[in-house]
């Protein structure tokens, strides 16, 4: 039971950081090596914000909360308009173009922020006993141990499942329910016909590549708490978005979402019984059987 705990915790996070990855490739078919670090930036400067602001943990938590995955998708927005705008999003310069930043993001950081590990303080982290089943009666009853090595969860851990999920369900209402969903959509389908309509494509590149950025950062303020920041973190998540991407199908909302948390809770119970590594590896087999069974995804169209 702690394990799948730990497990759906990764994968809220996770859903966060693929979401916005789909998001850019779906709308813009770009692809963000860079993204990654868009998540390390959101860890950084979660803990920068919360030191500044010093007091109560749930003062700096908020306002990180807010503050950090604005500034990642102003950075984001920014370096779309500068970089990826000028090579016109010819894929192959754009990978290119997005590995530099990547180096860029990371070398700054660690001039800064320096090489060391850091946590942020969880605004509350309380601890919450689990339930077991109890047979000895002939039928099922729950019952709540107590002692060392009680089956338990923190709060702070219920809150980032919960929120994460508030978060997708607030992009599936922007893009369902919104003009600018629609706008969004529109682009995703047919770039040249909505511009022809009028639509600034640019602009919309520009709000959907720092959307992207915010949705990775904001899952990295979340998680921080629980793992410290540190300027060589965002490795794991764009290798473990791109595995969810691939196998949710390219550009898919709803593929996404069920791709991270497959990946998700095996990562988090593999890494809990065995190995980080070893979840990374049948992770990495998953994506080749899709590949070589279903190369559009679980959830993606075949190409006509």
């Amino acid at each position: 039971m702690i394990a799948s705990f730990e497990g759906a915790v990764t994968a809220a996070v996770l859903t966060l950081t693929a979401l916005g990855l789909s998001l850019v490739f779906g709308v813009m078919r770009v692809v963000n090596v860079a993204h990654g670090e868009f998540f390390m930036l959101g860890a950084v400067l979660a803990w920068w914000i919360a030191t500044a602001i010093g007091g109560h943990p749930a003062y700096g938590f908020v306002a990180a909360l807010v503050v950090a995955p604005l500034l990642v998708g102003l950075i984001a927005a920014l370096a779309d308009m500068t970089i990826l705008k000028r090579i016109d999003y010819d894929p192959e310069r754009t990978i290119v173009a997005t590995i530099g930043l990547l180096y860029i993001i990371q070398q700054v950081t660690l001039m800064t922020y320096g090489p060391e590990a850091r946590p942020v303080e969880a605004p509350f982290n309380s601890r919450i006993l689990l339930p077991l089943l109890d047979w000895s009666n002939g039928w099922p009853s729950l019952y709540y141990p107590t002692g060392w090595g009680a089956p338990s969860i923190t709060s702070y851990k219920l809150f980032v499942i919960g929120a994460a999920a508030a978060v997708v369900f607030s992009v599936w209402i922007l893009m369902t329910r919104t003009k600018i969903g629609l706008i969004m959509r529109a682009t995703q389908l047919d770039g040249e016909m909505a511009q022809a309509f009028g639509i600034p494509i640019e602009r919309v590149y520009a709000f959907v590549f720092g959307l992207g950025a915010a949705l990775a950062a904001l899952g990295a303020v979340l998680i921080v708490p629980i793992q410290q920041a540190h300027y060589l973190m965002g490795h794991d998540p764009l290798l473990l978005s791109f595995i969810v991407v691939i196998i949710g199908g390219l550009g898919s909302l709803p593929g996404t979402v069920v791709a991270a948390i497959l990946i998700g809770m095996s990562d988090g119970i593999i890494s809990v019984f065995f190995t980080p590594t070893l979840a990374k590896i049948i992770a990495t087999m998953l994506v080749a059987l899709v590949l070589v069974f279903r190369p559009q995804g679980l959830f993606g169209t075949r190409a006509a």
